[in-house]
């Protein structure tokens, strides 16, 4: 029993999040990391916004969002192409949810307090699958 014990202590940490369903739900999840993400630095107050978001969206406790963020981050990470991801996203929503989903996207770009081109061009590419204006995504930064 205790060389059991002994071997798991030894054996590498198990990675606990799965990698989840490309649904609508995850994708989006995704695409906030990836705006996060996209000026090179995941800052606490962009995570932070994420599981806000997440918690706002799906209704989910605190614990609960920051699971599915755990998640949407694997699937960011699997999924390179942005427009991908926008896609799998516009096939489940409304064009009411449009413009709440970008919304989010901004509320996530802005989150550090600081602009970036990078953060702006995920947010275009996104918009631009969802069959958006850059008028009105702009619109909805505002």
């Amino acid at each position: 029993m205790f060389e059991r014990i002994i071997a798991r202590l030894r054996a590498p940490a198990a990675d606990f999040t799965s990698m989840p369903e490309a649904d609508a739900r995850h994708a989006l999840g995704a695409l906030l990391v990836r705006v996060a993400k996209a000026d090179g630095a995941y800052l606490f107050q962009e995570i932070e916004e994420i599981d806000l978001l997440l918690a706002d969206l799906y209704n989910l406790n605190a614990v609960e969002a920051a699971r599915m963020r755990a998640e949407c981050e694997k699937l960011e990470d699997a999924m390179p192409d942005t427009d991908e991801l926008a896609h799998i996203l516009s096939c489940d929503v409304t064009s009411g949810e449009c413009d709440n989903l970008v919304s989010a996207l901004w509320k996530v770009a802005d989150a550090d307090g600081l602009r970036h081109d990078t953060e702006e061009k995920v947010v275009a590419i996104a918009t631009r699958g969802f069959g958006m204006s850059p008028e009105a995504a702009a619109a909805l930064r505002a």
